[in-house]
């Protein structure tokens, strides 16, 4: 069932159009992913949808009464709440009914009838099923899987950073269960830890959810359907972006098969035409001149302006490139030891190698990237270069930009190169005429992050120090990065918080855990299978170290368990017994007086026949007195 639709939908601003021509619906349940290259107006359709722009043509319509909620990449977010008392907003109907609830308890004292106790009564029995013993402890497991601890509860969100104020919107959007969430890179700001947090929370979301992300890992995890933006126009596949990527491949593939074997047939029928138009053979050509004329054209498939960058190391390193020994990484404080983050032994980084620095947001990374540049001392040991290192350093944010440089004067800094070489060279990364005249403080957070792999490209460094590099990029260009940093012939540290480009990358993990930093070999996935079975023998040991005597104890349990099942036994065998007996007892006496009457009236056949039985039963007393008495004593 259709909760939103859309037909014609169009944006244009000025000459520029964004996108024409848009219909589609979304389906109770449905978790699509919106994709395609930067500025083909994702965020534009979702401001559309949620209602701050309006298109410039077309029609859109949704279910009765259905609320949406939006993400947007940089929120504002005016609140004169704390953290957690803008939480309490959500649920203001709940704090309503409890305030009603108290109330009513106060005034038991004096008001006990019937009818009080009832209305009680179902006003608790409300209060219970619309989640009011619950919320609470929702708003801390949404606030702490967000990676917020209780001791940012009394934060005023107006003193958050920007970074903070982006997961307590999206924190009070998951908390409100809107029919339809709009998600615009959610990511962003979470690190891994909260990222297969949310992966784990939207896979049971119950509304709709349309969701912008370049987190390929991710929408693996969470969608079931693919929007692709390109040209102005949205295609639709089935399943999540392995299963869009392979049916993407398939589509274009047969698109190039049909316009090529049109174009093969149309170069064909044009040389006959060539050939015999004004011959024997004239007739048929204008024949097939007329309906070369009217045939319907496959039209070329459309392919997006890609990156065609290249790295490659001019000098060859030694092969011990970064020595970490005894290495504390932290700022200087006024007092003497100064400010830990963490701390790493001995690790030997390699030549070749690519290695995922990981770790929680504040843990260090940068702060250590910073240290093996000597830029931040460290607080102990060292972090020493091997020989003949020519480093590469891509900043997070791209710090190293001059905001009042034109992108031509940035890549001038690296390298001298004449103006045709310099356009040519700036076009393999997407800037193209007057684009190199752009002021670096009027680019995009994307197209920042271009300059800065051009300017990485010309220093030819052969370790490379990559601090999110896939930061802005769109699925497409990280895709590219990849394949071109898997066919660098230098060493990489790098942090990302890309699993999908740390699968295809890495060689080695390096992962700041419990204030220290540990080695693992191979990419992210294997990463998670070592950490998995170290986590599951850790738990064994603990169990074997914490207690040794536990195989005693389980035995001397069973032991306890087997006597009171045997007493208990026991005691249903004495009852029986003592029932027995209470029976045979009064079979006895019964006897006694027929044996008695027996006598009196001289019927010497029924005296004997009655001795018999009389001694049977005597028999069978002595025996049931005699178990009883063994069990007694067992």
């Amino acid at each position: 069932m259709a909760i939103f639709q859309a037909t014609g939908l169009a944006k244009y601003f000025g000459a520029q159009d964004i996108f024409a021509g848009l219909s589609f619906e979304i389906n109770h349940g449905d978790k699509i992913a919106l994709i395609g290259p930067n500025g083909t107006g994702k965020t534009t359709l979702l401001r559309i949808m949620c209602g701050l722009e309006a298109p410039t043509e077309g029609v859109m319509s949704s279910a009765k009464s259905l609320q949406i909620g939006y993400l947007p990449q940089k929120p504002t977010f005016p609140s004169e709440q704390t953290l957690y008392g803008e939480m309490l907003t959500i649920f203001a109907g709940l704090q309503a009914q409890r305030a009603e609830l108290r109330r009513m308890e106060d005034a038991m004292g004096e008001n006990d009838t019937p009818e009080f106790l009832e209305r009680y009564g179902k006003a608790l029995e409300r209060f219970e099923l619309a989640g009011g013993y619950e919320y609470e402890h929702r708003i801390q497991r949404v606030l702490g899987g967000l990676g917020f601890g209780r001791e940012d509860d009394d934060k005023p969100v107006a003193l958050l950073s920007g970074g903070q104020k982006t997961r307590a919107l999206l924190a009070k959007l998951l908390l409100q269960e809107p029919g339809l969430l709009l998600l615009d890179e959610p990511t962003n700001h979470l690190d891994l830890a909260a990222t297969e947090w949310l992966e784990k929370y939207l896979a049971s979301w119950t509304g709709s959810l349309l969701v912008v992300a370049h987190d390929r890992y991710f929408l693996d995890k969470v969608v079931n359907r693919v929007w692709e933006m390109s040209f102005g126009q949205m295609s639709e596949y089935r399943g999540n972006y392995t299963a869009y990527a392979q049916q993407r491949a398939d589509r274009l593939a047969r698109q190039w098969k049909e316009y090529q074997e049109q174009q093969e047939v149309i170069a064909k029928t044009e040389e006959f035409i060539r050939r015999f138009k004004a011959g024997q053979l004239s007739k048929q050509a204008r024949g097939r001149e007329t309906r070369l004329e009217r045939l319907e054209r496959v039209e070329r498939p459309q392919e997006q302006k890609t990156l065609h960058m290249s790295l490659q190391a001019r000098f060859r390193s030694g092969n011990d490139v970064l020595r970490i020994k005894t290495l504390t990484v932290g700022y200087q404080n006024p007092d003497e030891a100064g400010h830990p983050l963490f701390t790493a032994n001995d690790l030997l980084l390699q030549r070749l190698q690519r290695v995922a620095l990981l770790g929680p947001n504040g843990s260090g990374k940068t702060t250590f990237f910073k240290t093996i540049l000597s830029q931040v001392p460290p607080l102990a040991g060292e972090a020493r270069l091997g020989a003949s290192i020519r480093l590469g350093y891509l900043a997070q944010s791209y710090e190293d930009l001059n905001p009042e440089n034109t992108i031509l004067d940035e890549i001038l800094t690296v390298k001298p190169l004449d103006l045709e070489p310099a356009r040519n060279f700036l076009g393999r990364f997407l800037f193209s005429g007057d684009d190199v005249y752009k002021p670096i403080s009027a680019l995009s957070g994307g197209e920042r992050g271009r300059v800065a792999l051009a300017k990485l490209a010309l220093r030819g460094a052969n370790f490379l120090l990559l601090d999110e590099p896939t930061s802005h990029l769109d699925i497409e260009s990280r895709e590219i990065l990849e394949e071109v940093l898997r066919d660098y012939n230098g060493t990489i540290l790098f942090v990302s918080h890309d699993r999908y480009f740390m699968d295809a990358l890495a060689t080695h993990i390096w992962a700041i855990e419990d204030g220290g930093l540990t080695a693992y070999e191979g990419n992210y996935t294997a990463y998670v299978a070592q950490r998995e079975l170290q986590a599951q023998q850790e738990a064994q040991a603990a169990q074997s170290e914490t207690d040794p005597k536990q195989a005693e104890r389980e035995q001397l349990k069973a032991e306890q368990q087997r006597q009171t099942r045997l007493r208990r036994e026991q005691a249903q065998a004495a009852a029986q017994l003592e029932a027995s007996i209470t029976a045979l007892e009064d079979q006895l006496k019964a006897l006694e007086s027929e044996i008695s009457a027996a006598s009196a009236a001289q019927e010497v056949d029924r005296i004997r026949a009655l001795g018999a039985t009389y001694a049977a039963v005597e028999q069978e007393l002595h025996d049931k007195l005699s178990a009883w008495a063994e069990l007694d004593h067992a």
